[in-house]
């Protein structure tokens, strides 16, 4: 986890602490997903409406979008707090919205903020990062349609991969525009907040590789990758611990090779389930920082019992390199 991925996650537990997603990121994400909007109830649940760029986003375009009603709860660690609801009228003037107190703090896992849930039909929203295995979980269990935004190693986690290979979530549009760089969305922090930023356009910013995630359908989850590397069996050496070739970058996978791949969790941002099925995931000790840019032995891969799980790769000299954590792929007929 990089130093801005730690910060997001222990200021996103923090009472009153809140990473701000940027308007031009939420706009330019939206997009592609207008259809789905027409007479829904969006729920933003893990969102301040006094600051919430979610909030202003589906209020200012309310009637554009074809909305039928917006509502957002206000999140307090020891309070009781308040929802705010809006049903059209004056979507220039995100301050309009009827004010309901709750009895309880805003927490989305509160039985008052569930209740909410159950009557949206889209939730949209940047969740904490530290409970996002716990909040799409209740996302699933509420048969609930999402855009989230959570960090890109999500899709390693244990309770996240099935639902991705069993093509119940996957990676949004994701476009490089606007506050996005690379794999990395950049997020206004609060006031007073200590963590490492970078300056964008002269505002500090939190910078985290992460992803929009959901289970909207859209254009791009159809459009195929074009490949032109031919595969060469010196060039995608196979794994000693997988029957699987290595792919360092999934702009390399080989048009002509049939069998299973190992790419990079990258994948998935250009990943077309018509063109590829997923097998698995080879992960467990490709994350240890001890492990991480290190040549070993076979005597070390025989008494090492972590290495053992990971997608390892044996060089002509018998040394053994350990890599990144690799989606286990194969091309459809």
């Amino acid at each position: 986890m990089s130093k801005g991925d730690k910060a997001l996650h222990k200021a996103k537990i923090l009472k009153n602490d809140e990473f701000y997603t940027q308007i031009t990121d939420i706009e330019n994400e939206l997009k592609h997903y207008r259809q789905h909007f027409k007479d829904a109830v969006v729920f933003c649940n893990c969102d301040d409406p006094d600051c919430s760029n979610f909030w202003k986003y589906f209020h200012l375009y309310f009637k554009f979008l074809g909305l039928k009603k917006l509502i957002t709860t206000h999140y307090d660690a020891n309070e009781p707090t308040y929802k705010m609801e809006y049903e059209g009228g004056n979507d220039s003037d995100t301050t309009v919205g009827v004010i309901t107190p709750l009895k309880q703090n805003g927490d989305f896992r509160s039985p008052e903020c569930i209740d909410l849930l159950k009557q949206s039909d889209i939730v949209v929203t940047n969740p904490p990062f530290s409970l996002f295995r716990e909040y799409v979980a209740q996302l699933i269990s509420n048969d609930k349609k999402f855009l989230i935004i959570g960090n890109m190693n999500c899709v390693t986690y244990k309770e996240i991969f099935p639902l991705i290979q069993n093509n119940m979530m996957w990676v949004g549009a994701n476009e490089k525009r606007g506050t996005r760089k690379g794999n990395s969305l950049c997020f206004g922090v609060p006031e007073g907040f200590s963590g490492k930023t970078i300056d964008v356009n002269g505002v500090p910013m939190a910078q985290v590789s992460a992803w929009w995630f959901t289970n909207l359908d859209i254009v791009k989850r159809h459009e195929t990758i074009d490949l032109s590397e031919k595969y060469i069996p010196e060039k995608f050496p196979k794994y000693d611990n997988y029957d699987a070739i290595n792919v360092n970058k999934t702009s390399g996978i080989p048009y002509d090779y049939d069998g299973v791949m190992g790419v990079p969790i990258s994948f998935m941002d250009k990943y077309c389930p018509e063109q590829f099925e997923i097998i698995g995931i080879a992960k467990r000790g490709a994350g240890d920082p001890a492990l991480k840019s290190k040549v070993y032995t076979k005597e070390d891969y025989e008494n090492y019992s972590d290495l053992n799980a990971g997608p390892v790769l044996i060089d002509e000299n018998g040394k053994l390199y350990n890599t990144y954590p690799r989606i286990l792929i194969k091309r459809k007929e």
